[in-house]
């Protein structure tokens, strides 16, 4: 898939957003616009970091300072780090709080004034992750950036991330639909998000008068998320509460232009900006490097059947494409 031209245009002076700007997936992105589109006017990098210096220094040791961007240094050369600070703004802060954590008044308004894009891509990815913390990180931090996003007098889209596996356990033909508040995959019909808040807000609360460990609260909270989850039909913690942010966004949206993607397990870079890139091992990654260090010979599996699998480059240029689309 390669960009058209009214892609590229379309990214030209534009001021975006991104969040979760230290994962792997938005690095990809972040490396795309600034390859393809040098006249993008800013991107703002929301890291989670305590202050400017800290933001800056996780932005050039865990974003630009990845082999991921070699290309784009070799470009610029000796002019990359000034090409950089003019193009690249990183901001402490975190989703799971108001205004996303921002607490410079000053940088507050410019970013009112001037974001035209939100590209959300903040979230825990972990599974089995205590259901406390995937739920203020995934469901209602995605909710303080749709109420930010609201508030940005020049947005022309909220663009969220999710992951095909919102459908949870069903099977057949899936429809790319939004889901509908309190819709759940068995077709129980008694999920009530804020409800669910309070069931974790009150597990901790009987731990801490249990006098838990922190091991002992952690491993309670972890399955407290896969049991909620598997109540209503979902596979673990992170697609249930992956798929109640959908329901609330979408629900409470308003006139905002929202874009949700839902891509299926993201692996390396097939093509751009250099193929087999990928930080750490995921998913498919891992049965692959297994294979090729000889430590498993075989798989079982189904010649006819298609892996279910997109390549960060195929994800980089979808989250662009849907940057000059609105729905």
């Amino acid at each position: 898939m390669e960009f058209s031209c009214n892609i590229l245009n379309s990214l030209q002076n534009k001021s975006i957003l991104i969040t979760g700007s230290t994962g792997f997936l938005a690095k990809i992105f972040v490396e795309k616009v600034l390859r393809v589109q040098p006249n993008v006017k800013k991107l703002y990098l929301l890291i989670r970091a305590t202050d400017s210096n800290l933001a800056k220094q996780r932005l050039h040791d865990e974003v630009l300072g990845k082999d991921l961007f070699r290309v784009l240094r070799e470009k610029y050369g000796e002019d990359f780090e000034s090409f950089i600070s003019n193009k690249v703004t990183p901001l402490p802060g975190d989703v799971m709080y108001a205004n996303m954590g921002v607490k410079n008044s000053e940088m507050l308004q410019e970013l009112l004034n001037e974001i035209t894009i939100i590209v959300n891509v903040a979230g825990n990815t972990k599974f089995d992750e205590r259901y406390d913390v995937a739920l203020d990180v995934n469901t209602f931090g995605s909710m303080n950036v749709l109420n930010f996003a609201k508030n940005c007098i020049k947005l022309e889209m909220l663009l969220h991330v999710s992951t095909a596996y919102v459908c949870g356990e069903k099977s057949g033909l899936i429809l790319e639909k939004p889901i509908r508040m309190g819709e759940t995959p068995n077709g129980s019909l008694d999920l009530d998000i804020l409800q669910e808040q309070s069931i974790a807000q009150n597990k901790l609360k009987e731990l801490e008068t249990l006098q838990a460990t922190k091991d002992e609260e952690r491993s309670a909270m972890k399955e407290l998320g896969i049991k909620r989850a598997s109540l209503y039909g979902w596979r673990n913690t992170y697609v249930f509460t992956k798929a109640m942010a959908e329901m609330m966004i979408w629900h409470s949206r308003g006139y905002l232009p929202l874009v949700i993607v839902r891509p299926s397990v993201v692996t390396s870079t097939y093509k751009e900006p250099f193929p087999g890139w990928i930080e750490g091992t995921r998913h498919i990654d891992t049965c692959a490097v297994a294979y090729g260090t000889g430590k498993v010979t075989c798989f079982l599996g189904n010649p006819n059947f298609a892996l279910d699998v997109v390549s960060m480059y195929s994800i980089s240029v979808f989250l662009v494409h849907f940057t000059q689309t609105l729905w």
